[in-house]
């Protein structure tokens, strides 16, 4: 028994030096690499485009340059073949400075790229995918409509087989890379409809399909403007008008995409939470750095128990929430789904550990932290997006009841 203890004593030790943030010499690299890239390139442009509601496809491009476009996908096919745990670092290092850029890069590699890539078939990939791991077409997916978002299978837009084409009609809401500008679309997306069931019968079943700028009958309906954050992706209404897509075009067999679909908001909801991470990072840094230099009373501000709340809780959530979410992504399986309750977990926790954060650090700060100079009133702003986009607050409740008790055990674990 003596023996055996002394084994769980040194298995202690071996995984007190074990880095759940940075697990591998390349993990780290990568940490390091882009909160350089951030430093020199990402922070020097973040206010003027959160003011212009303007997304700087020249950074966009620069990031396709380091091979982070293309994350997730596999060495042999162009990509840089990591995990979700890269996955996760680099959301959390690029939301530190530009959530709004951020959000534009998840769009493109977890809503388009990662699922492109793993639901496609070698022809579609040839032709595709070098455009989007390199930058050249700017990527997005289309789920919500204006009268549909949580409710997914309720969704309106269809397409319906002629030939060689699928004739797709309907309007997708609130997409995130709509457009690169006022008037041009993005490049490529993913988009959802409804098909028809074999045999017909009022049946109908959820297909994904390729859609590229310049088919007929598609195009950009408007440019979403004065959103509350964000600002620094582009956000738009999608128009199908009887739009012609190339069979060709179609991702999987028609019925397949509500896999793909439930697949890949796995990591999409687990990227959102790492944004939160990075807002609420530089929320805290900002905070602190305020208390330590800013007096009353002949004292920092740091030396009253008022602000020392508002410091430590936000540290401590902060602390709680990157851990959870970390923990996730070593776990996570890129390639099959079942990861529901805790992807959804970490959003519901990360989401609201951001807005808290930032509103605490715009506490902190008074007057100064309600004006742009100081960074967390645009953070504030952005944080609130998490605990919509990507899945309601409501909705990650409902998903993680329902597992539960389905499967509580599981979802416990020992």
């Amino acid at each position: 028994m003596i023996g055996r203890m002394t084994d769980l004593s040194a298995t202690a030790r071996d995984l007190a030096g074990f880095d759940l943030f940075n697990p591998t010499d390349e993990h780290r690299m990568l940490r390091r690499t882009v909160r350089e890239f951030v430093e020199r390139e990402v922070e020097p442009q973040a206010l003027e485009h959160d003011r212009t509601e303007t997304f700087n496809l020249a950074l966009f491009r620069k990031v396709g340059e380091m091979g982070l476009l293309g994350i997730t996908v596999g060495a042999e096919d162009g990509g840089a073949g990591m995990d979700a745990i890269a996955t996760v670092l680099v959301h959390e290092e690029l939301s530190a400075s530009d959530p709004g850029f951020c959000l534009a890069y998840l769009a493109h590699t977890l809503l388009f790229v990662n699922n492109f890539y793993r639901n496609s078939n070698p022809e579609q990939r040839r032709r595709m995918l070098d455009k989007v791991v390199s930058g050249e077409w700017v990527g997005g997916m289309c789920m919500t409509e204006p009268e549909v978002g949580t409710d997914v299978m309720g969704m309106r837009t269809n397409a319906v087989r002629k030939g060689d084409v699928y004739i797709l009609n309907g309007r997708k809401m609130w997409i995130t890379n709509g457009a690169v500008d006022e008037k041009t679309l993005g490049d490529v997306f993913l988009v959802y409809a409804k098909t028809e069931a074999p045999g017909g019968e009022g049946r109908s079943r959820l297909s994904s399909f390729i859609v590229e700028k310049g088919m007929p009958g598609f195009s950009l309906g408007q440019k979403i403007r004065d959103k509350t954050g964000m600002r620094a992706s582009a956000t738009a209404e999608l128009v199908f008008e009887d739009a012609q897509v190339p069979v060709a075009n179609r991702l999987g067999e028609e019925g397949d995409s509500a896999l793909h679909m439930m697949r890949n908001l796995e990591i999409e909801r687990v990227g959102l939470a790492a944004m939160s991470l990075g807002m609420a990072r530089r929320c805290l840094r900002v905070m602190v750095r305020y208390a330590n230099e800013r007096k009353a009373f002949g004292k920092p501000i740091r030396e009253f128990g008022q602000i020392q709340h508002f410091i430590a809780r936000s540290y401590a959530e902060w602390k709680a929430a990157r851990t959870y979410v970390y923990d996730v992504a070593r776990k996570m399986n890129l390639e099959k789904p079942g990861n529901r309750v805790d992807s959804d977990g970490v959003k519901l926790v990360a989401a609201k550990m951001a807005k808290d954060v930032a509103d605490n650090a715009m506490q902190v700060l008074g007057g100064y932290g309600y004006v742009g100079e100081y960074v967390v009133e645009r953070l504030w702003r952005d944080a609130k997006l998490i605990e919509i986009g990507g899945g309601t607050m409501e909705a990650h409740e409902k998903n993680i009841s329902k597992d539960l008790a389905v499967d509580v055990e599981r979802g416990l674990g020992d």
